[in-house]
């Protein structure tokens, strides 16, 4: 007997399910995952399973009315994490202000393994009502998944720790930067990028008075 093969996409998983006699649904339900790939597959049983629940069909029955119990649900499930209704991975990087200059210059480095945490708080409370950490890789760049949907909640990319013992105090102003989690606001994407957060180095570079003699000629 060939064995049916249902997608979480198929709109006509339940129709199905219900117009089957029960004799040919004996299987069992397997949800796989794979990255964002999510499908349901109906999983034939042995032959010896298939013989033992022919034995007891009140087992059969009890076994059929679960798989159509289970696949709505797991169907439902698949079709919110396709559509991206679990979360956002918010990105962003973590630099060292080598030349003290309150901002990012051209000789700033990149701190890996810096530790940064996703804080998220009511707006009408102010009560905290999520918290995620995540570490820079060797480029200084994070990405922390943050589950859920956080329109009423103010969130933002907060500096932890720094691993370098020289560059390990936080840069007034870049310490924490506001991220939107809500896909109310009109963006589409679920990656959302925070700007960027910096600690200070205890010692200016030798190179950095030259560099910052550039900037001069900017200021107003």
């Amino acid at each position: 007997m060939e064995t049916p093969t249902l997608t979480a996409s198929d709109d006509n998983i339940v129709p199905a399910i219900k117009s089957r006699p029960f004799p040919v649904c004996g299987t069992a339900v397997g949800f796989l995952e794979s990255s964002h790939h999510f499908s349901v597959t109906v999983l034939s049983l042995s032959t010896t399973a298939s013989a033992t629940m022919a034995k007891h069909p009140i087992s059969a029955v009890a076994a059929v009315l679960a798989v159509a119990c289970v696949l709505p649900s797991l169907t439902v499930a698949a079709r919110n994490v396709a559509a991206g209704k679990q979360g956002f991975v918010v990105q962003g990087r973590v630099f060292c202000d080598t030349c003290r200059a309150g901002f990012e210059t051209p000789v700033s480095t990149y701190t890996a393994g810096a530790k940064v945490r996703i804080e998220c708080r009511s707006k009408a409370t102010g009560a905290k009502t999520c918290k995620v950490e995540g570490t820079t890789d060797h480029t200084g760049t994070y990405n922390i998944l943050v589950a859920d949907e956080h329109e009423h909640e103010i969130c933002e990319s907060v500096l932890v720790s720094s691993p370098e013992s020289r560059c390990k105090t936080p840069l007034q102003g870049r310490e924490r930067a506001r991220v939107f989690l809500s896909r109310n606001n009109g963006i589409a994407s679920d990656t959302r990028y925070a700007k960027s957060l910096g600690f200070q180095k205890d010692t200016p570079l030798s190179v950095c008075a030259e560099l910052l003699k550039t900037y001069e000629q900017y200021e107003v």
